[in-house]
């Protein structure tokens, strides 16, 4: 079956840095596009990043440009995140997600049908 499992979240101060790590197994990994999302307390569900398949294209929320870099490594079936200078209003619940689809496309809950269990980051001095 499809299993996402996140880690690599905890507690860091403003200005650090976090690298969160997505493990895929249960389906071809190189076929599909994959997501990262966040959800902070009271907050809606937030799109931070996603990227296609091959990792040819890339996406990412206006709030997190030039501090997030999403990656994959298909050999490994492992979707990153790396978070650089984070902020107290990056604090939330991160969750990977799997697309239907192979392509990037604008986010749409319903274009993803697998979702990790999320791991908590938490940005405070």
């Amino acid at each position: 079956q499809v299993q996402l499992v996140e880690s690599g979240g905890g507690l860091v101060q403003p200005g650090g840095s976090l690298r969160l790590s997505c493990a895929a197994s249960g389906f071809t990994f190189s076929n599909f596009a994959m997501i990262w999302v966040r959800q902070a307390p009271g907050k809606g569900l937030e799109k931070v990043a996603g990227i296609n398949n091959s990792g040819s294209t890339i996406s990412y929320a206006d709030s997190v440009k030039g501090r997030f870099t999403i990656s994959r490594d298909n050999a490994e079936n492992t979707l990153y995140l790396q978070m650089n200078n984070l902020k107290p209003d990056d604090t939330a619940v991160y969750t990977c997600g799997k697309s239907k689809r192979s392509y990037w496309r604008a986010f749409d809950q319903n274009g993803y049908d697998y979702w990790g269990q999320g791991t908590q980051v938490t940005v405070s001095s």
